[in-house]
């Protein structure tokens, strides 16, 4: 399945969609997310934000093995955050690399 986070544009066609960070972490604990999509900024604070996702997608890869979605993409409008969890992403696919996968 395809999860797209966020919490105010429309949901591409074919695409399950979550308005919180901890719906997607929900759908995430499933297994079977091939395509994640990530916005930011998800409201207000109770929301979380796709950064919350990613520092759990982070501690699953470490802790637990986790299989990491095929693709993962950050279609946030949030200039100073956007690099930064792209980044992250990065980091996590290599540490995904170099780990057995579940």
């Amino acid at each position: 399945m395809k999860l797209f986070l966020d919490d105010r544009r429309k949901t591409p066609s074919g695409w399950v969609r979550a308005f919180t960070s901890e719906e997607a972490i929900e759908i995430l604990t499933t297994g079977n997310v091939t395509e994640l999509s990530l916005d930011y900024n998800l409201g207000d604070e109770m929301c979380g934000t796709g950064y919350d996702v990613i520092i759990w997608l982070e501690e699953q890869v470490i802790n637990n093995n986790f299989k990491l979605p095929s693709k993962i993409t950050i279609h946030s409008d949030n200039i100073l955050l956007k690099p930064r969890m792209e980044s992250a992403i990065k980091n996590i696919i290599k540490l995904s690399q170099n780990k057995p996968q579940k």
